[in-house]
Protein backbone atom coordinates (compact mmCIF):
# COMPACT_ATOMS: atom_id res chain seq x y z
CA UNK A 1 0.00 0.00 0.00
CA UNK A 2 1.15 3.52 -1.00
CA UNK A 3 2.46 6.04 1.67
CA UNK A 4 0.50 8.99 2.26
CA UNK A 5 2.53 12.29 0.48
CA UNK A 6 3.61 15.22 2.09
CA UNK A 7 1.85 18.16 -0.30
CA UNK A 8 4.38 19.31 -2.49
CA UNK A 9 4.28 23.28 -1.56
CA UNK A 10 3.30 24.25 1.62
CA UNK A 11 3.16 27.87 3.12
CA UNK A 12 4.98 29.03 6.16
CA UNK A 13 4.51 32.92 7.54
CA UNK A 14 6.17 34.48 10.02
CA UNK A 15 4.89 36.84 12.03
CA UNK A 16 5.32 39.33 14.78
CA UNK A 17 2.79 37.89 17.56
CA UNK A 18 2.09 34.42 16.56
CA UNK A 19 -0.05 33.53 19.17
CA UNK A 20 -2.58 36.67 18.31
CA UNK A 21 -1.90 35.24 14.30
CA UNK A 22 -3.28 31.54 15.65
CA UNK A 23 -6.20 33.09 17.12
CA UNK A 24 -7.08 35.48 13.96
CA UNK A 25 -6.57 32.56 11.57
CA UNK A 26 -9.24 30.28 13.95
CA UNK A 27 -11.40 32.95 13.97
CA UNK A 28 -11.31 34.24 9.80
CA UNK A 29 -10.66 30.44 8.39
CA UNK A 30 -12.17 28.34 11.07
CA UNK A 31 -8.38 26.68 11.58
CA UNK A 32 -7.44 24.31 13.82
CA UNK A 33 -4.24 23.80 15.42
CA UNK A 34 -2.59 20.17 14.40
CA UNK A 35 0.46 21.52 16.16
CA UNK A 36 2.06 24.07 18.50
CA UNK A 37 5.57 24.43 19.77
CA UNK A 38 6.28 27.06 22.43
CA UNK A 39 9.84 28.75 23.38
CA UNK A 40 10.82 27.29 26.98
CA UNK A 41 9.85 30.61 28.68
CA UNK A 42 6.27 30.06 27.16
CA UNK A 43 6.02 33.54 25.36
CA UNK A 44 6.26 32.70 21.55
CA UNK A 45 5.55 30.27 19.02
CA UNK A 46 8.88 27.86 17.49
CA UNK A 47 6.22 26.45 15.46
CA UNK A 48 2.56 25.47 14.74
CA UNK A 49 1.01 23.66 11.60
CA UNK A 50 -2.76 24.73 11.40
CA UNK A 51 -5.45 23.15 8.93
CA UNK A 52 -8.10 24.73 6.71
CA UNK A 53 -10.15 24.63 3.93
CA UNK A 54 -8.52 20.97 3.17
CA UNK A 55 -4.94 22.11 3.65
CA UNK A 56 -2.34 22.82 6.19
CA UNK A 57 0.15 26.00 6.58
CA UNK A 58 2.84 26.68 9.01
CA UNK A 59 3.65 29.66 10.98
CA UNK A 60 5.90 30.85 13.27
CA UNK A 61 6.95 34.26 15.57
CA UNK A 62 9.72 36.05 14.15
CA UNK A 63 13.25 35.00 15.77
CA UNK A 64 15.59 37.64 14.47
CA UNK A 65 18.87 35.65 15.62
CA UNK A 66 17.81 32.71 13.38
CA UNK A 67 15.67 33.58 10.55
CA UNK A 68 16.85 36.66 8.81
CA UNK A 69 15.76 35.87 4.88
CA UNK A 70 12.22 35.56 6.59
CA UNK A 71 11.12 38.24 8.23
CA UNK A 72 7.13 39.59 8.82
CA UNK A 73 6.44 42.15 6.26
CA UNK A 74 6.64 45.54 8.30
CA UNK A 75 3.77 47.14 6.54
CA UNK A 76 0.85 46.09 5.06
CA UNK A 77 1.78 47.65 1.73
CA UNK A 78 5.35 46.57 1.50
CA UNK A 79 6.60 44.92 -1.67
CA UNK A 80 7.52 41.61 -2.76
CA UNK A 81 4.01 40.41 -1.24
CA UNK A 82 2.93 36.98 -1.96
CA UNK A 83 -0.56 35.48 -2.11
CA UNK A 84 -1.65 32.56 -0.60
CA UNK A 85 -4.22 31.03 -2.96
CA UNK A 86 -7.43 29.28 -1.48
CA UNK A 87 -9.39 26.80 -4.16
CA UNK A 88 -13.33 26.01 -3.11
CA UNK A 89 -15.95 24.22 -4.11
CA UNK A 90 -18.70 27.22 -4.77
CA UNK A 91 -19.19 30.45 -5.36
CA UNK A 92 -20.94 31.08 -2.23
CA UNK A 93 -17.85 29.32 -0.37
CA UNK A 94 -15.56 32.35 -1.83
CA UNK A 95 -18.38 34.62 -0.14
CA UNK A 96 -18.63 33.45 2.92
CA UNK A 97 -15.02 32.73 3.19
CA UNK A 98 -14.26 37.09 2.11
CA UNK A 99 -16.99 37.53 4.74
CA UNK A 100 -15.88 35.79 7.84
CA UNK A 101 -12.13 36.92 7.35
CA UNK A 102 -13.49 40.44 7.02
CA UNK A 103 -15.65 40.28 10.46
CA UNK A 104 -12.26 38.45 11.88
CA UNK A 105 -10.57 41.71 10.83
CA UNK A 106 -8.87 41.08 7.42
CA UNK A 107 -9.19 44.19 4.65
CA UNK A 108 -10.92 42.78 1.50
CA UNK A 109 -8.58 44.37 -0.94
CA UNK A 110 -10.32 42.69 -3.85
CA UNK A 111 -14.07 41.90 -3.26
CA UNK A 112 -15.69 38.89 -4.56
CA UNK A 113 -17.03 38.65 -8.21
CA UNK A 114 -17.50 36.81 -10.80
CA UNK A 115 -14.61 36.74 -13.40
CA UNK A 116 -14.21 36.07 -17.00
CA UNK A 117 -11.97 33.29 -16.47
CA UNK A 118 -15.34 31.57 -14.90
CA UNK A 119 -14.09 32.06 -11.26
CA UNK A 120 -15.52 33.52 -8.32
CA UNK A 121 -13.00 35.33 -7.11
CA UNK A 122 -11.40 37.42 -4.55
CA UNK A 123 -8.69 38.87 -1.65
CA UNK A 124 -8.38 39.96 1.52
CA UNK A 125 -5.35 40.94 3.87
CA UNK A 126 -4.79 39.62 7.50
CA UNK A 127 -3.88 41.86 9.95
CA UNK A 128 0.10 40.50 9.63
CA UNK A 129 0.13 41.90 5.70
CA UNK A 130 -0.43 38.25 4.23
CA UNK A 131 -2.76 38.45 1.25
CA UNK A 132 -5.27 35.67 0.71
CA UNK A 133 -7.06 34.91 -2.44
CA UNK A 134 -10.22 32.61 -2.68
CA UNK A 135 -11.93 31.31 -5.99
CA UNK A 136 -13.81 28.64 -7.10
CA UNK A 137 -15.57 27.70 -10.61
CA UNK A 138 -18.89 29.47 -11.14
CA UNK A 139 -21.44 27.25 -13.00
CA UNK A 140 -21.16 26.30 -16.56
CA UNK A 141 -24.04 28.91 -18.96
CA UNK A 142 -24.15 31.93 -17.38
Amino acid sequence: MAEEVISAIEVYLTVENAAEAIAFYEKAFGAKVAYKELTADGARVQHASLSAFGGNFMLSDYFPDYLTDVAPRSSPDEKGSMAVQINLNSPLEVDGAIARAAAAGAVVTAPATDTFWVMRYGRVRDPFGYVWAFSAPLPLGL
